[in-house]
């Protein structure tokens, strides 16, 4: 009985490749020596992004409630320890939905705020 060389085995795992490569630019999403490095790469920067994506939300988070508190007469920083001092405990996340959707609460919020630190 003949030995079998190509197996399913080496077939499946070039698939596997090519198939995260659909959609590569020329050779990177047809060629599995040039796509095998195109995928690692994008793997690496998928990595490295959902890392980066917590940072940029908070930082567009902290923006919006800045914005919405320099409205109100206060900055960001005497905000949030007022906050603090307050008991109030609401992430950033949470703060900025609400500057957004429902002003009234937040400037009740707010009056508090400047109430607990005056």
């Amino acid at each position: 009985m003949p030995r079998a060389i190509d197996g399913t085995k080496r077939k499946d795992r070039r698939k596997k490749i090519l198939d995260q490569a659909k959609g590569y630019y020329g050779r990177r999403s047809t060629n599995n020596r040039v796509a095998k490095d195109a995928v690692a790469k994008a793997g690496q920067y998928a990595y490295v992004g959902r890392k980066l994506r917590k940072r940029d939300f908070r930082q567009l988070w902290i923006a919006r409630i800045s914005a919405a508190v320099r409205a109100e007469g206060l900055n960001y920083s005497q905000f949030m320890h007022g906050l603090k001092q307050a008991d109030i405990d609401l992430n950033r996340k949470a703060l900025s939905n609400m500057a957004i959707e429902d002003k009234t609460a937040f400037s009740a919020l707010v009056a508090q705020v400047k109430k607990t630190l005056a």
